[in-house]
């Protein structure tokens, strides 16, 4: 942010003020300005703070339960440091930047703002008198809306823009006068008055948790699905696969503001929204230790006339408290506003705070302040505005008030449930955990992941999650059956039982072995993708017997031999290649008599090579060329461990 503003206020754009941001942490009971990755590992505060020397333009992040004064607190620490940083850059600006072009910004015709005002003015008042819905009203503004093009057009001819600019002015100003004179809002409320709420918990008996949250014209369908760690949320990021245990889904069809359009992949609004709910109720959730379920949150916006995000975050509380997840205490969230007579300036004494915004008051206010938290504190908040700076006064008097909602709307929600339920429904499966070494966990998993299979089917288990420390869970409807499926991975991890398979305690026979023609070295094979593990990909070069009596034979491609440059995320690496073969070339066998292959060496013989230079060079058996050396992440000899424990997963 603070590098972009510099680079605009050096420039001849006419930006007026620099502008600056700060990130605030709290940790050990202390602000923390800038803090450092390993600090925000252990800070109860997020905080993103942005804006000029003279006012705050921006905040957001997320806090753990924290007071609406330490949160103003923070702000003020924040801007401290904005407020240097702006200082510096005016001094820059003064050496080395341009002159601005005031010139080129288009002023509106003289006398334009004068005329619509005296005009227009009454019939603005009449439409925001508090008598009419939802739909009238908006029929009633763009109505008048096209009459004033109309009429304007003569006396200001080619000057749409302009006029459509005087009127949202005008309209915005007497949105401000009324709240200011009468203390009523356009809708008829009182500033601090929240719409008529409804909400219902178990709505869909078959759904683990479900919950119905309506806010005056805004409501929300959340529902609530638990399972294992396998169904954790993977995203691909530059640093490697991250998965998350907690998610929430939020879902705005152009149906929920009587629109129709096309419903495709999550736009700037999903993500954004659902990231604030999301965060929102991150604070809330059990510790995984004693709760070791994944959550999935999915919020449909079914109506929507303000702050669909923050009804996300009151019916996903409801949903959570449905399904039984012991969360700390119940979450809500309420968006708030603020009337301005002149967007121009910073906002004064004079600015109206208004609880619960309107679509309306959102598009024509100078604020959109969501604040969502428990009784105690503040766990997110986002804040953005239309003039030029908030004081810290004006937002402290909007916190203040945003409590006072948040409270209202907390004991209306308690209505409809006070507290999680006091078990899991029937439909949630049961989760076992187990800790097996970590180079047990080919022996689990099996080649291709048929051991791991047969086990999910033998004992009639949901599934088996086998993470790379080691940790096992498992999950299912059938206590019993889980209870065996434990004793057999025990078994097959412990040493004594390599003949026993999955069989729901029958045993099984000895894993047949592939009893095809051996594979040549140095030749290229086009294999199917069997595996893909972190250390490397299994492909099956050569295919078993047509009845599916024998295996194929199958080789490992390590991930130092994927490509002729470093591969530092395996699964997303041929994700992205979107194939479910590779051709690679046939190393032979290693010391411990594990098929090696490699399709660096068939990129090296068709010209390929990496930025470095040379990729390295050929890896074919017959040039006895050395070999490339291992990627970091795990040594030849590692991987040999792994792939002997799955080649012997039943020995």
């Amino acid at each position: 942010i603070t590098a972009s503003a510099a680079a605009l206020w050096l420039s001849d754009v006419p930006l007026r003020k620099p502008v600056a941001a700060a990130l605030v942490g709290y940790v050990d009971g202390q602000l923390v300005l800038n803090p450092t990755l390993e600090q925000m590992k252990h800070s109860r505060l997020e905080l993103t703070v942005a804006g000029t020397k003279d006012a705050v333009l921006m905040i957001e992040g997320a806090a753990d339960f924290l007071p609406e004064e330490l949160m103003i607190e923070a702000v003020a620490f924040g801007h401290e440091a904005i407020k240097v940083q702006c200082a510096g850059l005016e001094e820059l600006g003064k050496a080395v930047g341009k002159e601005k072009k005031y010139d080129s910004i288009q002023q509106p015709p003289e006398g334009l703002q004068s005329t619509i005002d005296e005009r227009y003015a009454a019939k603005i008042d009449e439409i925001y008198g508090g008598n009419l819905a939802k739909e009238d009203q908006s029929a009633a503004s763009s109505n008048l809306s096209k009459l004033v093009v109309e009429e304007m057009e003569e006396l200001y001819p080619e000057e749409t823009s302009a006029v459509k600019d005087a009127l949202k002015d005008l309209m915005c100003r007497r949105m401000f006068q009324k709240a200011k004179d009468t203390g009523k809002r356009i809708d008829g409320r009182a500033l601090t008055e929240v719409r008529p709420i409804d909400s219902e918990a178990g709505l869909f008996p078959r759904v683990h948790g479900s919950a119905l949250f309506t806010r005056g014209q805004t409501q929300v369908v959340a529902t609530t699905t638990l399972g294992d760690s396998g169904m954790r949320q993977k995203i691909d990021r530059i640093s490697g696969m991250e998965q998350k245990r907690f998610y929430l889904q939020y879902t705005f069809p152009p149906s929920c503001v009587g629109e129709t359009g096309r419903v495709g992949m999550p736009g700037r609004r999903e993500v954004g929204h659902g990231n604030l709910a999301e965060r929102a109720l991150i604070p809330t959730l059990p510790a995984e230790e004693d709760f070791p379920y994944t959550i999935r949150v999915e919020s449909l916006v079914t109506e929507s006339n303000g702050s669909s995000s923050m009804a996300s975050v009151c019916g996903g509380c409801l949903a959570l408290m449905d399904a039984g997840v012991p969360i700390k205490s119940p979450v809500a969230g309420i968006a708030m506003g603020m009337l301005l007579g002149d967007k121009g300036g910073v906002s004064d004494e004079n600015a109206v705070i208004v609880s619960d915004i309107l679509g309306t008051e959102d598009a024509l206010g100078t604020m959109d302040f969501k604040v969502a938290g428990n009784k105690e504190g503040i766990t997110t908040f986002q804040l953005d505005i239309k003039c030029e700076g908030l004081t810290l006064d004006t937002m402290a008097k909007a916190l203040g008030q945003a409590r006072e909602g948040r409270l209202h709307i907390l004991g209306e929600m308690e209505k409809a449930l006070k507290e999680p339920r006091g078990e899991l429904p029937a439909t949630v499966p049961k989760v076992m955990k187990l800790k097996i070494a970590e180079d047990s966990i080919g022996k689990v998993i099996g080649p291709g992941g048929r051991q791991i299979r047969a086990l999910i089917e033998d004992f009639d288990l949901a599934n088996i999650d086998v993470e790379e420390t080691g940790d096992v869970q498992i999950s299912g409807f059938d206590t019993e059956q889980m209870e065996k499926a434990k004793e057999m991975i025990t078994l097959l991890t412990s040493g004594n039982g390599g003949k026993g398979g999955g069989g729901g305690g029958g045993g099984r026979g000895p894993r047949p072995e592939y009893t095809g023609p051996p594979a040549e070295e140095g030749k290229t094979y086009e294999g199917k993708i069997t595996g893909i593990h972190n250390f490397g990909v299994f492909v099956e070069i050569l295919p078993g017997a047509e009845d599916g009596s024998t295996p194929g034979l199958e080789g490992l491609c390590h991930v130092s031999e994927l490509h002729v440059e470093r591969v530092r995320n395996c699964e997303g690496f041929i994700r992205a290649m979107n194939t479910e073969t590779l051709e690679v070339i046939y190393l032979g066998k290693n010391k411990k008599g594990q098929h090696q292959l490699s399709r660096k060496a068939v990129l090296e013989e068709r010209g390929v090579r990496g930025r470095g230079g040379g990729g390295g060079g050929s890896r074919r058996v017959e040039n006895n060329k050395p070999p490339s050396p291992p990627a970091p992440e795990m040594s030849k000899e590692e991987v040999d461990v792994i792939a002997q424990a799955i080649d012997n997963a039943t020995d």
